[in-house]
């Protein structure tokens, strides 16, 4: 524990080191300072968690240096390690690891390399700022550094006006859902007199607060989830968000960034369950984020895109869970999505590696014999974001599903499981169009090969999770293995079931995992006789269907909307203010005053012209004036 530092300032080291003295080193030295920083904080997560499971202590702070104190203000940094923390940090720098190693060869021809490593590695210190921060100053300094990072990563390429665009869209995004979360943050202080987690939650227990107040806490640090977590009405950020190398995509999507809104609610449960309309809320949501982004996900053709709709799709599920009180259900899901989408995203690279950059599933396929090994991984992440057992996305989807119905949900349970189904078929019509069929690309152009032993190793690490990873928590048909629960126990023991009086659902726990299981394969068996059988519809329905394809092609015109609503009059205020208002007004008021000091200026310099004859004549007027007065007194 002493040494849990350092997973801290092995990042934050690597990044100075490469962004300081990186363009003096070579490709070779520059990615073995940027990945050997993230392994040897993967190495110390391991060895915290080893001395967290066999200590009796679940739960240690480490105080660094005092950093603030102001009269009775004082904010110390501090981190916290418990089992939620040891799980996000294990999640970070494994995941991130492995992220790292394959960017190694993916980044190799970039002139930038030194850059690349650098923003990466600062992006995983943020993170692990976020995670260990044991109050919620410190945890709001690592929000704001993910989100500088990502405005980074994302515009790395800022050469393009597309990435460019992109990167400043996820900022300013993210800047409107963080003007709630420090709302949120300020009103903790204000209500509690700290900003210290303990603290705050030990007085929950003593005191009574106002549902009132506790409902506006949560809301405020919910609208924050909103924006870092791209849900409904914030989520615009994160598809645009794929202008970013592969890589850095992967990091965003699994294991840093999108998920610090999911970790936040959980850390803050405490809060939450005396919020029990904030909780509905959270649900809400969520679910309607799931079924919003798997929908659009369904007639998206750019292979980077329908896995970044799949991701906000998955966040969906993760609040759906935290908003029926599953923290751990939630946790459990956000684990095995960081497997399941990294490999899903470094298998996008590796056939974008193959295919010279290409994102177009429609110029894909047929790559199944010419890059079998990321055909093998990438199909075992498909199946198992698609929840096939006993892959790890079958366990943790339907752990949801279940905990979602038994809340009495019925309604966010039915969403849940068609989102499921609508799951399976664009991840499946993704894997088709990209290697099945015949190729649809030009063969005198490109010649599609596998990438280097560097790239495939991270995949073939992370596709082992995706199947050995449901052993984190199994409990089917009566059998209960559920080590990860266990271990999440002490930080949730005070959790209560805001749903618990409801009445039992209408259908078994085996009943469930059946209909569960029979979805996904509906969702799969559609996109195998749509994109491999060749199944079209008849000309009648399709001109039905056309209105469908439209909005979901549109996305909903939710950017459009979004352009007309709040872009566009804010560009018309902007260009008044600027043109009229500052140039007009504010600029005529200005120099109207130094026009009339001017004249005025030059009315009393006539006064002192040097001319004696114009002395005496004032003096004349003076003397004349003064007769005046006295005479009419």
């Amino acid at each position: 524990m002493n040494f849990v530092w350092l997973v801290l300032a092995l990042p934050l080291v690597g990044a100075l080191l490469n962004g300081l003295c990186g363009r003096y080193f070579s490709k070779r030295v520059v990615g073995l300072i940027g990945c050997s920083s993230v392994g040897l904080a993967f190495a110390i997560s391991i060895w915290t968690l080893l001395e967290l499971v066999g200590g009796s202590d679940r739960s240690v702070i480490q105080t660094l240096f005092n950093w603030i104190a102001v009269g009775n203000f004082s904010v110390d940094v501090r981190l916290l390690v418990d089992p939620l923390s040891t799980l996000m940090i294990l999640v970070v720098t494994g995941v991130g690891f492995l992220i790292h190693v394959f960017s190694v060869g993916y980044m190799n021809h970039d002139p930038n390399y030194h850059r690349y490593f650098s923003w990466l590695n600062l992006f995983t210190f943020s993170m692990l700022v976020l995670v260990l921060a044991s109050n919620f100053l410190l945890l709001f300094v690592g929000w704001e550094l993910v989100g500088l990072c990502s405005y980074l990563l994302i515009g790395f390429w800022f050469t393009r006006p597309s990435a460019a665009a992109a990167a400043s869209k996820a900022f300013i995004v993210n800047r409107i859902g963080d003007f709630g979360f420090i709302l949120g943050i300020f009103l903790i202080f204000a209500i509690f007199g700290t900003l210290d987690y303990s603290t705050v939650f030990s007085l929950l227990g003593i005191q009574t607060y106002s549902t009132t107040i506790m409902t506006t806490i949560t809301l405020l640090l919910f609208v924050g989830a909103i924006g870092k977590s791209a849900q409904i009405p914030l989520y615009v950020w994160l598809p645009d968000a794929m202008e970013g190398p592969t890589p850095v995509s992967a990091l965003i999507h699994a294991a840093t960034m999108v998920t610090a809104g999911v970790y936040m609610i959980a850390r803050t449960h405490a809060l939450y369950q005396l919020a029990p309309f904030t909780l509905e809320i959270v649900a809400i949501i969520g679910a309607l984020t799931a079924i919003l982004a798997a929908s659009i996900a369904l007639v998206n053709n750019d292979i980077k895109r329908v896995l970044a709709y799949s991701t906000v799709s998955q966040l969906g599920y993760m609040f759906l869970a935290t908003g029926v009180g599953s923290y751990t259900a939630g946790m459990f899901h956000l684990t095995s999505h960081a497997f399941m989408k990294a490999l899903l995203f470094l298998g996008s690279g590796s056939v974008m590696h193959a295919m010279a950059d290409e994102t177009d599933m429609r110029k894909m396929g047929g790559l199944r014999s010419k890059i079998p090994w990321t055909w093998a991984v990438f199909l075992v992440g498909v199946l198992a974001m698609s929840g096939i057992p006993p892959l790890v996305g079958f366990f943790s989807k339907d752990l949801i599903l279940e905990k979602v119905i038994f809340s009495g949900n019925t309604l966010l349970w039915g969403v849940g499981l068609f989102t499921a189904m609508l799951t399976a078929f664009y991840l499946l019509r993704a894997y088709f169009m990209t290697f099945h069929g015949k190729p649809r690309y030009d063969e005198k152009k490109i010649h599609p090969h596998e990438s280097p032993p560097v790239m495939l190793w991270p995949l073939r690490i992370l596709a082992l999770l995706s199947i050995a990873g449901g052993a984190l928590w199994v409990a089917v048909f009566g059998f209960s293995f559920t080590p990860l629960d266990n271990f999440l126990a002490p930080v949730f023991k005070d959790v209560v079931h805001v749903n618990a009086e409801q009445p039992e659902p209408l259908f078994s726990e085996s009943t469930l995992i059946l209909f569960s299981v029979l979805v996904a394969l509906v969702g799969i068996g559609i996109a195998y006789l749509v994109y491999v059988r060749g199944f079209r519809l008849s000309e009648g329905v399709r001109k039905i269907f056309h209105p469908v394809y439209l909005i979901l092609s549109r996305k909903y015109f939710v950017d459009e909307l979004y352009n007309w609503v709040i872009v566009k009059p804010l560009q018309l205020l902007s260009r008044f203010l600027a043109s009229i208002f500052d140039l007009t007004i504010l600029d005529g008021l200005i120099n109207g005053i130094g026009r009339l000091i001017g004249w005025t200026g030059g009315v009393f310099r006539s006064l002192q012209a040097g001319y004696i004859r114009s002395y005496a004549a004032w003096v004349l007027l003076g003397t004349l004036g003064i007769l005046i007065y006295l005479l009419l007194r």
